[in-house]
């Protein structure tokens, strides 16, 4: 894989799907259609696919693609393929709360390894560069002119004093009881992938998710947490994350910063 092009154009594709996702958002009026697992989708779910999925033929012809808006068409899985969310947090979309992404990611031997998480309506950007590690773009996120960058890291956690960041829209009993295990200074909450990004940045130590989940809700966000240092792994037993499931579906995980002592479930 040349990961010099697969930045560039993972970088650029999300940034053109964030345009269009927020050209929608910025309408009065958007239809809301629910999918067959009663999850919503909408047209700029719909438009973000075709944009992202286009250009990564075109560039990767070759590398398997799975994407969550024509995962129902997905016959064969594998252990290397690129993957996206075009629209991660649709529910947070829809309700005009800002806290949705774009998400494209590329998995190797089971692993994620590239990432690029974009949050268009916060205009904040992380991606995993070439050689893995995880910045952070600002400025004004041209197309073709990358900004300045700051490489990000984990924080280096205090077990007596944890930062944890939880779902803003699937928050549960469970989920409360897992965390009450550990001492915690403080929580916040964010909605899609970006849970992953502040764990990335240091500015959370722990992210638990007790809930349904699918690979592509979580592929670029793994990579980028991976490109800083962290990492993610299964709930039951604590061993690493795989993608490449025959249906996509994770179990449970817990993504946190290396320093932070995990509790049994």
């Amino acid at each position: 894989m040349d990961y010099e092009k697969l930045t560039r154009v993972m970088r650029r594709l999300s940034l053109e799907a964030g345009d269009k996702i927020m050209e929608i958002y910025g309408t009065d009026d958007f239809d809301v259609e629910a999918k067959s697992d009663d999850s919503p989708v909408t047209a700029a779910d719909k438009a973000a696919d075709q944009i992202i999925s286009d250009g990564l033929r075109a560039a990767f012809p070759d590398v398997l693609l799975i994407t969550e808006e024509q995962s129902a068409t997905h016959s064969t899985t594998g252990t290397t393929f690129l993957i996206v969310d075009p629209l991660d947090g649709t529910k947070e979309f829809i309700h005009r709360r800002g806290d949705f992404t774009v998400n494209i990611a590329l998995v190797e031997d089971g692993v994620p390894t590239r990432g690029v998480v974009y949050a268009p309506a916060k205009g904040r950007m992380f991606f995993t560069g070439a050689a893995g590690q995880s910045v952070e773009e600002t400025g004004a996120l041209d197309k073709d002119d990358v900004g300045p960058l700051t490489p990000i890291s984990v924080s280096d956690a205090d077990n007596s004093a944890l930062m944890v960041v939880a779902s803003k829209s699937h928050r549960d009993q469970a989920t409360d009881d897992y965390i009450a295990k550990y001492a915690v200074r403080d929580m916040t909450s964010a909605g899609s992938s970006l849970k992953f990004c502040l764990v990335a940045t240091g500015e959370a130590d722990l992210y638990p998710r007790l809930g349904r989940t699918m690979e592509w809700d979580t592929a670029a966000g793994h990579a980028v947490l991976k490109g800083a240092g962290g990492d993610v792994v299964r709930f039951d037993d604590l061993t690493p994350l795989r993608y490449g499931k025959d249906d996509y579906a994770n179990p449970f995980f817990i993504a946190y910063a290396p320093g932070v002592e995990l509790k049994d479930s």
